[in-house]
């Protein structure tokens, strides 16, 4: 069980942020805010990313719920990157957890909005 909880934590290995802001701009990769709407509409979010709450996440990167989100599920089968980000990186770590669970390899943490735009990314408000 403590296995289970650890993987669920493992947010994968550090990332750069200009490199996922590089990829993203290149298509190889996608950038996904998993907060709450409302914190979007608050402070905005990655230029291109894909708002998919944490509280939703698991419907959302099912490939057979119904309701998998589409960009996303063309990610994982072309193979390419997705970096998460949340307010401070706690919930974008549990995001990477439930997108390993559902087979998505290439799953990185960059913590929060912040390291985005440090790594020259805009922000769309």
């Amino acid at each position: 069980m403590f296995n289970f909880f650890q993987s669920m934590m493992n947010s994968g290995p550090a990332v750069s942020p200009a490199d996922a802001v590089r990829a993203v701009a290149d298509k190889r990769a996608v950038v996904v805010d998993v907060r709450e709407a409302d914190e979007v509409r608050a402070t905005g979010k990655a230029k291109g990313a894909l708002n998919l709450p944490l509280s939703r996440l698991h419907l959302l990167a099912d490939p057979n719920s119904g309701h998998c989100d589409k960009t996303l599920l063309a990610a994982k089968k072309a193979g390419h990157d997705v970096y998460l980000y949340c307010a401070s990186g706690a919930r974008s770590s549990r995001a990477a957890g439930v997108l390993r669970q559902h087979g998505y390899d290439k799953v990185h943490n960059l913590g929060n909005l912040n390291a985005w735009a440090q790594g020259g990314g805009q922000i769309a408000r």
